[in-house]
């Protein structure tokens, strides 16, 4: 990886940064307030950005409850797709929830989203359960994937 990419944890002054990032990569983007909820009122969550030379490229969040990490969203700037940075923030979260306890972690990917779930199965992710209409903007099904750290 480039000397000028650094992982950090995610503070109140990213939420604009991370809402770009948002919207350009979701069809119903999460909002102001349920980052900046994330980061102020739920002592589960655990959110990192990727910075290349001090700008916010990607983003990755989890909730940690007891044992068990649930990914909440991972995503990049679409400039910075296809060069294993998504790898290298799912890979540092997974380093991070495993350091705070968590012997397993699980998400929910759209069964139509084939790129991502080939990136959690180099991860070691598996197949769980199928969400049926978990997708809020089509209806579209999630797919539960889960590894053990």
């Amino acid at each position: 990886m480039n000397k000028s990419l650094t992982f950090r944890f995610m503070n109140e002054e990213d939420i604009d940064d991370v809402l770009e990032i948002e919207h350009k990569s979701f069809a119903t983007p999460w909002s102001r307030e349920a980052f900046f909820n994330e980061l102020t009122q739920n002592q589960f969550a655990l959110y990192i950005v990727l910075e290349e030379e001090n700008k916010v490229i990607g983003y990755c969040g989890a909730w940690i409850v007891v044992d068990e990490a649930h990914i909440t969203n991972v995503a990049l700037l679409p400039e910075y797709r296809g060069r294993k940075l998504g790898e290298a923030l799912m890979r540092k979260l997974m380093e991070i929830a495993s350091e705070m306890g968590a012997i397993t972690m699980t998400l929910e990917v759209r069964v139509s989203n084939f790129t991502a779930q080939a990136l959690y199965r180099k991860l070691g992710f598996q197949n769980g359960a199928i969400r049926k209409n978990y997708y809020t903007d089509n209806q579209e099904d999630a797919l539960v994937m889960w590894v053990n750290l």
